[in-house]
């Protein structure tokens, strides 16, 4: 197993961290690598890799699981407005005959002189 050396530690963040240790009924030693793993690795996701959306619902899933499910009705589908339903086919043909969807016609009077 690998070693590291943290240099320059703040005396109150080592008292503060021998503290929690003790709370948790770890080593000093044993709570920052504790810390340190909880840091590096995303609960639910493997060691080295992003968490995923799937990783996500997973610890959602995990923490309300105890409460059990919850069936919800869904309204009934429908059209939002009422009415016809477009056909864009016949729509474009009609729009495209609209008087201002034409271009105007440009002359050239230098030209037709």
């Amino acid at each position: 197993m690998a070693s590291i050396t943290i240099r320059n530690l703040d005396e109150r963040v080592k008292r503060d961290l021998r503290k929690q240790a003790a709370d948790h009924g770890r080593s000093l030693e044993a709570e920052a690598r504790e810390i340190l793993k909880s840091g590096v690795h995303t609960k639910g996701a493997r060691p080295g890799e992003a968490e995923t959306g799937a990783d996500l619902f997973r610890r959602i899933h995990e923490r309300f699981k105890a409460l059990g499910g919850v069936e919800l009705e869904l309204p009934e589908r429908r059209p939002s407005r009422p009415g016809r339903i477009p056909d864009f086919a016949r729509d474009w043909a009609e729009e495209d005959d609209h008087p201002r969807h034409k271009r105007p016609v440009r002359t050239n009077k230098a030209a037709s002189r």
